[in-house]
């Protein structure tokens, strides 16, 4: 069997989860399978079994307002990425960036199409504040694909639930299967020089957070949950990349704001390497995850498997990560509208955060107890090799029925 991934993010060009999923699925499924991956960038790359092709964008392209750039970008590398392939069985989209080439190789070369959702235009209206108005052509992209795949992989039952609410699609066309962790790689580690390097005192405790800036990730409120936290432990933001200059700008002003109430909040503003990202997770005494969109958040089981306690909100695939009380702690989060993710009563939902960040850190035996949990319980459920398993199953299952299907037609 040989499968392509097409996708945007691949390394070194990852910004988020659906690039870690991509990176380590495909290496994971080429144990067996033939894996070629189609991505943007400039990657060629040729291994047993895994051949990765990047895509840069040839066109000459002007647009007429620049926030639609990045769509039109994606369109043009589409074509390009469908253009030329050989011997495929099927054919799996990773996010709306790279679900026109999907559209476009399934009926050029006859192969089913499967999509892993690692989000939902609709459950990000933010996303027109970086789009313009190209978020209304991700959005069509997105049902087109949804609508016209074979197969569809929710990497939670949250997702499933989004995908059956946003889309008039049958509910079994849609299969979940988790995104995994390698667990060799993310385990706790005893080595400190990343927090030298970066300013963390190794005497005091510290809750960490890991990830963009982005509405979606929801740091802006825990930076104004700074507050409400204890103000003798440390609070280390490992957040760049913003989204967009506004978000830029409202981060710098709420970090700004939050360090007239607590002396300890250190901003590492860059994407740390993953190596540093690990010691980080190994030494802090939480981990927060605010989030108030995830369709699964990797991020908890890199923490999770470091050995870290995680705080986070309860929204999409998160409550089926952590377990409350054993692993960690669920913060309840009551959105503004089913269009809009943010929450109903911003302050109090900060509130909440600092509450069960605080009830953590002042407990040092539950607080090893969540440690030792999270990590059995990434070992048990959610490792890559099971999981690259039960995807080749998907798949044969998808080309049979596509086959069949057409035999009958």
């Amino acid at each position: 069997m040989k499968v392509i991934f097409f996708t945007n993010e691949y390394p070194p060009n990852v910004y988020g989860g659906a690039g870690v999923h991509v990176d380590y699925l495909s290496r994971e499924l080429s144990k067996y399978i033939d894996v070629e991956v189609h991505c943007f960038g400039e990657q060629q790359i040729t291994e047993k079994n895994l051949s990765i092709y990047g895509h840069s964008n040839n066109a000459d392209i002007n647009c007429s307002n620049i926030k639609f750039t990045k769509a039109i970008d994606a369109v043009s590398r589409n074509i390009s990425m469908a253009a030329n392939l050989k011997d495929a069985d099927i054919v799996h989209c990773h996010t709306w960036y790279s679900h026109l080439s999907g559209l476009i190789a399934s009926q050029l070369y006859q192969v089913p199409m499967v999509l892993s959702t690692h989000s939902f235009e609709p459950s990000r209206p933010w996303k027109a504040e970086q789009l313009g108005n190209a978020y209304h052509l991700s959005s069509f992209i997105e049902r087109m694909a949804m609508q016209e795949s074979h197969g569809i992989i929710a990497v939670s039952k949250g997702m499933k639930a989004d995908a059956l609410n946003y889309f008039d699609i049958a509910d079994d066309k849609i299969n979940v299967i988790y995104n995994g962790i390698d667990l060799n790689e993310y385990q706790r580690v005893s080595h400190t020089d990343a927090l030298d390097k970066y300013g963390i005192d190794r005497e005091k405790p510290y809750v960490l957070f890991v990830g963009r800036i982005t509405r979606q990730k929801g740091i802006i409120h825990l930076v104004n949950a700074a507050k409400h936290i204890n103000p003798n432990v440390q609070i280390v933001l490992c957040a760049g990349a913003p989204d967009t200059p506004e978000i830029a700008k409202e981060m710098q002003a709420a970090v700004d704001a939050a360090k007239a109430y607590h002396d300890h909040i250190i901003w590492i503003e860059e994407m740390v390497a993953k190596a540093d990202v690990i010691q980080l997770y190994s030494h802090a005494t939480v981990f927060c995850c605010p989030s108030i969109y995830e369709p699964f958040g990797i991020i908890n089981l890199e923490a999770m498997a470091c050995e870290t306690p995680v705080v986070g909100s309860a929204v999409g695939g998160i409550p089926e990560i952590i377990v409350p009380e054993k692993t960690g702690l669920l913060v309840d989060f009551i959105p503004v509208s089913d269009s809009d993710a943010s929450p109903r009563d911003p302050d109090q939902f900060s509130k909440d955060l600092a509450v069960n960040v605080n009830r953590v850190l002042a407990d040092h035996d539950q607080c090893r107890s969540f440690a030792k949990a999270s990590r059995n319980r990434v070992e048990d459920i959610f490792s890559w090799d099971a999981i690259a398993k039960t995807t080749v199953q998907y798949y044969e299952k998808i080309i049979f029925n596509y086959n069949k299907q057409k035999s009958q037609t």
